[in-house]
Formats: C-alpha cells, sequence, structure tokens
C-alpha cells in the first residue's frame, strides 16, 4: 500500500466516530465527490444539485462502514456514490409514475408517454454499467480468496434442500458481524461456526464453499446492486 492510500485509510479511521474530522475529510475531498457526481449526471454538478447533496451523504455513509478489510477507500466510497444516486434515481422515477386517480384519460394518457421516454434509456445504461462495475469489483476480490465467477457458477446449489441449507448459513452470518468480520480476515468461510449457528448440516455448506464465498462477499463490502438480488435469494423468492 503506498503512503497516499495508508494516509487516506488512516484519516477515514479517525472520523470513523468524530463528526468533526468526517466533516474535515468531506471538505477535503469535495474534488472527488463532485467528480463522482459528474460522471453519473454527465455533466459538472451545480451546488443545488440535489445529486451532490445525496453524493456527500454517500461519502460519509462510507466512511462510517468503511474497514481496512474492504481495501481501497475510495474505490469503496465510489461505489457508495453511484449505488446511493441509482437508488435516488429509481425512486424519483417510480414517484412520477404515480397518476392521481383524479386526472382524466388523456392527462393520464400524455403522462405515461412523457415517463416512458424520460431518460428510459440512460437509467438503463447507468444500472447496467454499475453492474458491470460491481462483477468486476466482486471478481477481483474473489481472487483473493481462490474462487473465480466460474467456480461459483459450477459450485451453485442445484437443489431446493441445499439452497435453503446455504441461504440460512448467510442469514446467520448476516444478523452476526462478527462472522462476517472473521471471513473477511482470514478469507476463510467459518463452515463450523455457520453450521452450529444456523443448525444445518455442515457437509452440505463444504460442498457449495465457493458459492458462499461470492455471496458472503457481496453482503459485506458495498455491492449494493447484487445485493439486492441475493436478498431476494435469501427470502426464497
Amino acid at each position: 500500500m503506498n503512503s497516499d492510500a495508508h494516509q487516506i485509510i488512516e484519516q477515514v479511521i479517525a472520523a470513523k466516530n468524530d463528526s468533526r474530522k468526517a466533516d474535515e475529510l468531506i471538505s477535503a475531498y469535495m474534488p472527488f465527490i463532485k467528480s463522482e457526481t459528474s460522471k453519473f449526471l454527465k455533466r459538472p454538478p451545480d451546488e443545488s444539485d440535489d445529486e451532490l447533496s445525496i453524493a456527500m451523504f454517500a461519502f460519509y455513509e462510507a466512511v462510517r462502514n468503511y474497514s481496512r478489510l474492504k481495501g481501497s477507500f475510495l474505490k469503496f466510497a465510489a461505489l457508495q456514490i453511484k449505488n446511493r444516486l441509482i437508488d435516488n434515481y429509481r425512486k424519483e422515477k417510480k414517484n412520477k409514475g404515480q397518476i392521481s386517480l383524479d386526472s382524466s384519460d388523456d392527462e393520464k394518457d400524455g403522462l405515461i408517454e412523457t415517463i416512458q421516454d424520460d431518460h428510459d434509456e440512460y437509467s438503463e445504461n447507468e444500472i447496467r454499467e454499475a453492474t458491470r462495475n460491481e462483477i468486476a469489483e466482486l471478481s477481483a476480490q474473489m481472487t483473493e480468496f481462490g474462487v473465480s465467477m466460474s467456480d461459483v457458477a459450477e459450485n451453485s446449489p442445484k437443489q431446493q434442500r441445499t439452497l435453503e441449507i446455504c441461504q440460512k448459513a448467510v442469514r446467520y452470518a448476516r444478523n452476526n458481524p462478527e462472522i462476517l468480520d472473521e471471513f473477511l480476515r482470514t478469507k476463510r468461510v467459518p463452515l463450523a461456526k455457520l453450521a452450529d449457528g444456523a443448525d444445518v448440516e455442515r457437509k452440505s455448506l463444504e460442498r457449495h464453499r465457493r458459492y458462499l464465498v461470492a455471496v458472503l462477499l457481496i453482503c459485506t463490502n458495498g455491492y449494493e446492486i447484487m445485493r439486492g438480488h441475493i436478498m431476494q435469494v435469501l427470502k426464497g423468492r
């Protein structure tokens, strides 16, 4: 780790529970925050843009949620900012789609046409790009655990019973952050603790260890888009 990266991490650690230092860090990295916002807006942000405020808050969230186990802070923060901006865009788009029941049919038809033309392609392109970035980041991180994307595909549960066992283990890990911290620190899936805590068969977890590496990483490191899909799986949908 170079000296600049080490210095940033030390500043972030110091600011995690110190609001004054957090404010100073946000001020120092405003050029970075504005740069990440401009990538989303496709233009330099104005001070009045809601997106800039959202990006600043996302940076603050990144400071609060960061740990040394998560690698480069700026990469982590950039991902947090982009995901929060996409979430906000989706919410705004959804709100635009709420048509009053008192509107006339002509008004509704006109509004629907406006909504359908309103940056649909832009939104989808942004989401696809963000997803690609998450997959690339996850793939790089998985190599540190000796696992590849093809390993995960081959190792995914094929039967409902084994999928449910993995679901229970992951839910237990999410409810016990110390398990996830140990996983990141040792780069090993704590199979015994997962099996005991979730009350499932350890052999089943062992057979799907590489799959669990990917899912646990998604649950720990800011992969907001993929985490949404994983949560649906964990809920059995």
